[in-house]
């Protein structure tokens, strides 16, 4: 006999869920097939831009929080710490752990999704306060790991190994693991001793975006007249996403026609590399533009109040993707291209080669660095209509098939039945 499907009370826990960064924007599809069976998310950040009412805000958890800054200053770059230094960590992951005992409590949460606040060390005392929790429960969690601390260089000299190696992430016998990529997988099962599950980032591919561009002229509102070429650059801009290749590329196009326009805000990682790349850009004589955007319709500003216009609108608007960044977990905003049916310019960074690439799709690709033959293939998409066209499509269709919601849903009944042992989605 078959067991009743359980709703389960979900609780997802990170430092932030607002905008548009993967960790944000996964979290919220990984609720949305939760919901369709019924599993209701409640969500505890330091930074929430979710429903009031099902959600606990703990500015302290945010990984801009006052303190936690000063701690991150004292331990990153140096080999030991002060006393002062580990007194701060276990007092604030105290506080914190009583938060999530608060959290837990407020909404019966019945399983916990830590979303990569136990694996890159952005905010230390809370990945201390989760293991302790955690260790001190027994709650069923699945911790979705994006980035591995030991993946960044600038958390490679550190004064807190110990502490890494019990929180980030922990091996407890409560904890499902799911890693993004194959190399992370390997990774973290050589590290750890511990197994994961994949799960890809995907996109709802059964489902495709509107034919009819979106209400709006998003051109106009950027200044762009209607026979510029638009090239899209959608990243958050922070060095790794190696947005000086898009600068260079429309250069070497020698076409005044083209414009860059790149759709996320800058902050997260200070704003010398936005000052350097407005500096490369007119050095070059390219025209580029930041316009910030939000995934969600709703939302009409930014954090600074300047207006936003929505993502989908802006792919609309676009003629060409570049996507030529260093290093990815897996590549939101390339699936996003293959979604809004847009050609791509693709740096072949690891993971694209490892789990991406082998399935067939069909990019401009290079190799670190631009040649003519990039340069080429780039015009000829841009004036094609038929070869875009089909490149489109193919891409679609392979996204449908490796990277959709189906996929998602598939990889969540996994872990969720290891947890609770019911097939509960």
């Amino acid at each position: 006999m078959t067991p009743a499907h359980v709703p389960h009370n979900i609780g997802f826990v990170s430092t932030r869920f607002a905008g548009t960064d993967g960790v944000s924007l996964e979290s919220a599809k990984w609720a949305q097939v939760l919901w369709h069976y019924k599993h209701v998310s409640y969500w505890y950040a330091g930074k929430l831009d979710r429903d009031p009412g099902v959600s606990m805000l703990v500015p302290e958890a945010y990984f801009y929080d006052r303190d936690n800054v000063w701690i991150n200053e004292r331990v990153f770059g140096v080999r030991t710490r002060p006393t002062e230094v580990t007194r701060k960590i276990f007092e604030i992951a105290d506080h914190l752990k009583q938060t999530l005992y608060q959290f837990v409590e407020k909404f019966s949460i019945d399983i916990l999704i830590v979303q990569n606040a136990l694996c890159i060390p952005m905010h230390i005392p809370l990945g201390v306060a989760l293991t302790h929790f955690i260790a001190e429960t027994g709650i069923p969690t699945v911790a979705h790991h994006h980035d591995f601390y030991w993946e960044r260089s600038r958390f490679s000299v550190n004064a807190v190994e110990d502490i890494l190696a019990m929180a980030f992430p922990p091996t407890l016998p409560s904890i499902q693991h799911a890693t993004i990529n194959t190399f992370a997988q390997q990774e973290f099962a050589w590290r750890k001793g511990a197994s994961s599950v994949l799960v890809p980032n995907v996109l709802d591919f059964e489902n495709p975006p509107p034919t009819d561009p979106p209400a709006g002229d998003f051109r106009a509102k950027i200044g762009l007249q209607p026979d510029d070429v638009m090239i899209l650059q959608p990243t958050r801009v922070v060095p790794r996403k190696g947005i000086e290749h898009a600068i260079a590329l429309v250069a070497q196009l020698r076409n005044p026609k083209v414009k860059l326009v790149v759709s996320h805000e800058s902050g997260d990682e200070g704003l010398d590399y936005h000052n350097a790349l407005m500096e490369l850009a007119e050095q070059s004589g390219v025209d580029l533009r930041f316009a910030p955007t939000q995934s969600s319709p709703e939302v009409q500003f930014s954090t600074n109040g300047v207006p936003v216009t929505p993502l989908q609108e802006v792919y609309a608007h676009a003629d060409l993707i570049t996507y030529p960044s260093l290093y990815e977990g897996f590549g939101n905003a390339l699936l996003e291209a293959f979604y809004y049916r847009k050609p791509v310019l693709v740096n072949r960074y690891s993971i694209y080669i490892a789990d991406i690439e082998p399935k067939g799709f069909e990019v401009i690709s290079m190799d670190g660095f631009l040649t003519r033959r990039v340069i080429d293939e780039v015009r000829r998409v841009i004036e094609d209509a038929d070869y875009r066209q089909k490149m489109v499509d193919r891409n679609y269709e392979l996204s449908k098939a490796f990277f959709s919601y189906v996929v998602l849903r598939r990889k969540l009944r996994s872990l969720i039945t290891n947890l609770t042992g019911l097939d509960d989605i």
